[in-house]
Protein backbone atom coordinates (compact mmCIF):
# COMPACT_ATOMS: atom_id res chain seq x y z
CA UNK A 1 0.00 0.00 0.00
CA UNK A 2 1.32 3.44 -0.93
CA UNK A 3 0.83 6.60 1.12
CA UNK A 4 -0.04 10.08 -0.06
CA UNK A 5 -0.86 13.60 1.08
CA UNK A 6 -3.86 15.51 -0.29
CA UNK A 7 -3.89 19.27 0.20
CA UNK A 8 -7.06 21.34 0.40
CA UNK A 9 -7.90 24.80 1.58
CA UNK A 10 -10.52 24.36 4.31
CA UNK A 11 -12.60 27.22 2.88
CA UNK A 12 -12.85 25.21 -0.38
CA UNK A 13 -13.08 21.65 0.95
CA UNK A 14 -12.52 20.89 4.62
CA UNK A 15 -11.86 17.77 6.64
CA UNK A 16 -15.36 18.12 8.11
CA UNK A 17 -16.88 18.15 4.61
CA UNK A 18 -14.84 15.06 3.73
CA UNK A 19 -16.15 13.33 6.85
CA UNK A 20 -19.71 14.43 6.06
CA UNK A 21 -19.44 12.69 2.66
CA UNK A 22 -19.36 9.39 4.55
CA UNK A 23 -18.46 6.04 3.04
CA UNK A 24 -19.49 7.12 -0.46
CA UNK A 25 -16.59 9.59 -0.32
CA UNK A 26 -16.03 12.23 -2.93
CA UNK A 27 -13.95 12.88 -6.02
CA UNK A 28 -10.67 14.76 -5.66
CA UNK A 29 -10.99 17.04 -8.66
CA UNK A 30 -9.47 20.30 -9.82
CA UNK A 31 -5.83 19.18 -9.82
CA UNK A 32 -4.01 20.93 -12.67
CA UNK A 33 -0.39 20.01 -12.00
CA UNK A 34 1.26 17.22 -14.00
CA UNK A 35 3.31 15.99 -11.03
CA UNK A 36 0.16 15.69 -8.91
CA UNK A 37 -1.60 14.03 -11.86
CA UNK A 38 1.13 11.38 -12.07
CA UNK A 39 0.81 10.76 -8.33
CA UNK A 40 -2.94 10.23 -8.66
CA UNK A 41 -2.42 7.93 -11.64
CA UNK A 42 -0.22 5.73 -9.41
CA UNK A 43 -2.87 5.38 -6.69
CA UNK A 44 -4.60 2.09 -6.01
CA UNK A 45 -7.81 1.34 -4.16
CA UNK A 46 -7.02 1.07 -0.47
CA UNK A 47 -4.03 3.43 -0.52
CA UNK A 48 -4.10 5.83 2.41
CA UNK A 49 -3.40 9.54 2.40
CA UNK A 50 -3.09 12.37 4.85
CA UNK A 51 -5.68 15.14 4.53
CA UNK A 52 -3.81 18.44 4.85
CA UNK A 53 -5.42 21.83 5.40
CA UNK A 54 -3.38 24.26 3.30
CA UNK A 55 -3.19 28.05 3.59
CA UNK A 56 -5.54 28.10 6.60
CA UNK A 57 -4.23 25.97 9.43
CA UNK A 58 -1.38 24.34 7.51
CA UNK A 59 -1.75 21.01 9.27
CA UNK A 60 -2.42 17.34 8.71
CA UNK A 61 -5.84 16.70 10.22
CA UNK A 62 -6.95 13.26 9.06
CA UNK A 63 -6.55 10.14 6.98
CA UNK A 64 -8.40 9.31 3.76
CA UNK A 65 -8.54 6.12 1.69
CA UNK A 66 -8.58 5.89 -2.10
CA UNK A 67 -11.88 4.25 -3.08
CA UNK A 68 -11.77 4.77 -6.87
CA UNK A 69 -8.69 4.86 -9.07
CA UNK A 70 -7.79 7.59 -11.54
CA UNK A 71 -10.43 8.59 -14.11
CA UNK A 72 -11.19 11.74 -16.18
CA UNK A 73 -11.92 14.95 -14.24
CA UNK A 74 -15.30 16.29 -15.38
CA UNK A 75 -14.20 19.84 -14.45
CA UNK A 76 -11.27 19.82 -16.90
CA UNK A 77 -12.34 21.13 -20.31
CA UNK A 78 -8.92 20.24 -21.79
CA UNK A 79 -9.35 16.54 -21.02
CA UNK A 80 -5.75 16.29 -19.77
CA UNK A 81 -6.40 15.81 -16.06
CA UNK A 82 -8.16 13.27 -13.93
CA UNK A 83 -9.13 12.53 -10.36
CA UNK A 84 -9.51 9.81 -7.78
CA UNK A 85 -12.24 9.27 -5.19
CA UNK A 86 -11.41 9.28 -1.49
CA UNK A 87 -13.28 8.79 1.76
CA UNK A 88 -12.46 9.88 5.29
CA UNK A 89 -11.04 7.12 7.48
CA UNK A 90 -9.95 8.74 10.74
CA UNK A 91 -9.12 12.12 12.23
CA UNK A 92 -5.75 12.66 13.84
CA UNK A 93 -6.32 13.21 17.57
CA UNK A 94 -3.58 15.85 17.45
CA UNK A 95 -3.25 17.66 14.10
CA UNK A 96 0.37 17.87 12.92
CA UNK A 97 1.33 21.35 11.77
CA UNK A 98 3.66 22.25 8.92
CA UNK A 99 5.74 24.22 11.42
CA UNK A 100 6.37 21.09 13.49
CA UNK A 101 7.02 18.98 10.39
CA UNK A 102 9.63 21.45 9.13
CA UNK A 103 11.55 21.31 12.41
CA UNK A 104 11.60 17.51 12.70
CA UNK A 105 14.87 16.03 11.35
CA UNK A 106 13.09 12.75 10.51
CA UNK A 107 10.88 14.65 8.04
CA UNK A 108 13.51 16.90 6.43
CA UNK A 109 13.21 15.09 3.07
CA UNK A 110 9.41 15.04 2.99
CA UNK A 111 7.89 16.42 -0.22
CA UNK A 112 5.69 18.72 1.90
CA UNK A 113 8.86 20.39 3.20
CA UNK A 114 10.70 20.57 -0.13
CA UNK A 115 7.90 21.10 -2.66
CA UNK A 116 5.07 22.54 -0.61
CA UNK A 117 3.10 23.71 -3.68
CA UNK A 118 2.45 20.18 -4.96
CA UNK A 119 -1.22 19.47 -4.15
CA UNK A 120 -1.06 15.67 -4.21
CA UNK A 121 2.21 14.14 -3.12
CA UNK A 122 3.79 10.85 -2.04
CA UNK A 123 4.64 10.08 1.58
CA UNK A 124 7.23 7.44 2.45
CA UNK A 125 6.43 4.59 4.84
CA UNK A 126 8.82 6.05 7.44
CA UNK A 127 7.25 9.52 7.14
CA UNK A 128 3.76 8.00 7.37
CA UNK A 129 4.53 6.10 10.56
CA UNK A 130 6.32 9.05 12.14
CA UNK A 131 3.44 11.46 11.46
CA UNK A 132 0.88 8.93 12.70
CA UNK A 133 2.74 8.77 16.03
CA UNK A 134 3.03 12.57 16.16
CA UNK A 135 -0.71 12.81 15.54
CA UNK A 136 -1.57 10.38 18.32
CA UNK A 137 -2.24 7.23 16.27
CA UNK A 138 -0.46 3.89 16.21
CA UNK A 139 0.99 2.71 12.92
Amino acid sequence: MAHWLFKSEPSTWSWQQQCDAGDKGTHWNGVRNHGAKLNMMAMKIGDRGFFYHSNEGKEIVGIVAVIKEYYPDHTDASGRFGMVDVKAVEALPHPVTLEVIKTDPALKDMVLVNNSRLSVQPVTEAEWMHILRMGGLKG
